[in-house]
């Protein structure tokens, strides 16, 4: 199996431990919402071990009895073990080859299960797409079956955010929004997940949420459906009107949260909680089976993760809340600073007498001094007038060659000028370019023609996918750039584009060193980044970070993509 360099493991959650819509070992019903039940412990192995005899399981197989230390493979350490359920158990261990920490899922090669969750890890491993937690090793060895995939330290389960309270609404609509489209990718190539619950949902430092146990979960459980697209799409709903509101969409408890009460049936998110977005509730009701129930536009219900993306997608976009900043403190006033401006004036206890100065200069000396400054005021006034008189006698006999060199005041700025382009080059420092071949087709005055991007599956932003993409552009000698027009073949907003001074046509640091010339994000087909000051360069980066997304057309299919049809420069010369 090919390797990968991050790593998480699924933690079975043994509250909340049936799907959704899709039951072990026995089909779902698809477009209504089963009632959840609240039968106790007995009842509950009732029914498990019905199920083992519908599927010829063995009541007595259990999880293989290992011990923290033991090396699968010569490189997995088991270091802890979280789960141990139904036969199989799950544990934190050390890949000391690569020095990582991995997930390793165990169970009996005799498991009635065991084929079935090798072949859900592998068809998993195929799948490649980072919106995954992926599954790095999947082998049968020594009477064993163990799945391995990765172990994400630094991300969070949904669950534990759920536990702290709702998500803010520009939260919820990344959470719905990159789950349902992973989720669409992942039933394009035939794979469900059918166990997708907020232990299964990670959201990771950076706030990019992935999704671990694709297939593997089901497998590990027995857990089938018939139409897997409904069950997973009524998860995405359930998942969202938890965010939302902190409660589970059904009457009984789970994963943490209180179900809705009993007997009324599913409320929108907006009935359960004030201040809740009105988009996303209606989101959320025509994504969950609510027995044709849909929102309050009566809009058609959703029943494949794809529907919900596109869904999303025509939505206005919930925009992220404003930052908060903390107001300063009171000044502090110390006994050198006098006044009272802008404080509240005291109001006075008692009127106090004032004292009145004595007259100034009543004295001999001051007479005196008196006298003095008018002496001087005098002789000034003298010297004045005759400065005065000298400059017009002189004006009388003017120089044979005048001074013509202009003052600093009659000095007007270069109005700025086209700048021609003399070649560019793709910049690509992560060595993998977008379209090398087109990067002439940005400068040839022909907007029909263009240099574009791949098309991504995530967006708006590249990162951390790819930190960028660009185009190094030589404009013959240094000049003093101060601005740029760039005509984009794909509107839309989030297409953010900043302009660098590079060092040559192939440069060799990343844009973090480069002098930033200007930065702009626009919404339409038209970018023009200005920039106060100009900056003395010959090589200009043009630089993209984000782009919009938008649907396919005659050549392309849909996804977040830009391409740029013309690019000039404005500046003057040094």
């Amino acid at each position: 199996m090919a390797e990968r360099s991050t790593a998480a493991v699924d933690v079975a959650d043994n509250s909340g431990d049936d799907p959704l819509t899709a039951k072990a070992g026995t089909a779902a019903t698809d477009g209504v919402a089963e009632e959840q039940k609240t039968a106790d412990t007995s009842a509950e192995g009732t029914d498990k071990k019905a199920v083992e005899r519908q599927s010829g399981e063995q009541p007595s197989i259990t999880a293989p009895e290992l011990h923290s230390g033991h090396k699968l493979a010569r490189r997995y350490r088991l270091e802890e073990c979280v789960t141990r359920l139904d036969g199989f158990s799950s544990w934190r261990a050390v890949d000391e080859k690569l020095r990582r920490a991995v997930g390793v899922h165990l169970l009996p090669a005799h498991h009635p299960r065991a084929r079935s969750v090798l072949a859900a890890a592998r068809s998993s491993a195929l799948l490649g797409d980072p919106r995954f937690v992926q599954v790095l090793d999947a082998v049968e060895e020594n009477d064993l079956v163990y799945v391995v995939h990765e172990w994400l330290p630094d991300s969070t389960e949904l669950t534990a955010l759920l536990a702290a309270g709702p998500l803010e609404p520009h939260d919820a609509y990344q959470l719905v929004s990159q789950v349902s489209q992973a989720m669409a990718a992942a039933h394009r190539e035939g794979l469900a997940h059918l166990r997708l619950t907020p232990s299964a949902v990670l959201r990771s430092s950076t706030g990019q949420y992935r999704i671990r146990g694709l297939a593997v979960n089901a497998a590990l459980r027995g857990i089938t459906a018939e139409r897997p697209q409904r069950s997973d799409t009524e998860a995405i709903g359930a998942l969202l009107y938890a965010a939302l509101t902190q409660r589970w969409p059904y009457d009984s408890d789970a994963y943490g949260l209180s179900g809705l009460p009993k007997g009324v049936g599913l409320l929108a998110p907006d009935q359960v909680r004030a201040g809740v977005h009105r988009g996303l509730s209606e989101i959320a009701m025509r994504a969950l089976a609510n027995d044709g129930a849909t929102a309050s536009r009566q809009e058609p219900p959703c029943t494949t993760p794809d529907e919900l993306a596109k869904a999303v997608a025509a939505m206005p976009r919930v925009k992220p809340p404003e930052p908060e900043f903390a107001a300063p403190p009171e000044y502090q006033r110390t006994t050198y600073q006098q006044g009272t401006y802008g404080r509240p004036q005291l109001r006075p206890q008692a009127t106090q007498p004032v004292i009145v100065p004595p007259p100034p200069l009543q004295s001999r000396t001051g007479r005196a001094l008196k006298w003095a400054v008018s002496a001087l005021l005098i002789a000034a006034l003298g010297l004045g007038s005759w400065q005065i008189a000298d400059r017009l006698l002189g004006q009388e006999n003017p120089p044979e060659t005048p001074n013509t060199s202009p003052t600093i005041d009659d000095e007007k700025p270069e109005p700025p000028k086209p700048l021609k382009v003399r070649s560019a080059e793709e910049y690509a420092p992560d060595g993998l370019p977008q379209n090398r071949q087109g990067v002439g087709d940005t400068y040839d005055s022909d907007s029909s023609t263009y240099w574009r991007t791949k098309t991504f599956v995530d967006g708006p932003v590249l990162a951390p996918y790819k930190q960028g993409v660009g185009i190094v552009y030589d404009l013959g000698s240094e000049q003093n750039v101060s601005s740029a027009s760039i005509a984009l073949r794909y509107g839309g907003p989030n297409t953010v584009v900043t302009l660098y001074a590079a060092d040559s046509l192939s440069p060799s640091g990343t844009p973090d060193s480069m002098k930033k010339i200007a930065t702009v994000e626009t919404s339409d087909s038209t970018a023009k980044p200005v920039t106060k000051t100009p900056v003395k360069t010959r090589y200009v980066l043009l630089w993209m970070t984000s782009v919009p997304y938008s649907g396919g057309d005659q050549y392309f299919g849909a996804g977040y993509k830009q391409a740029i049809t013309d690019v000039s420069f404005q500046g003057t010369a040094p």
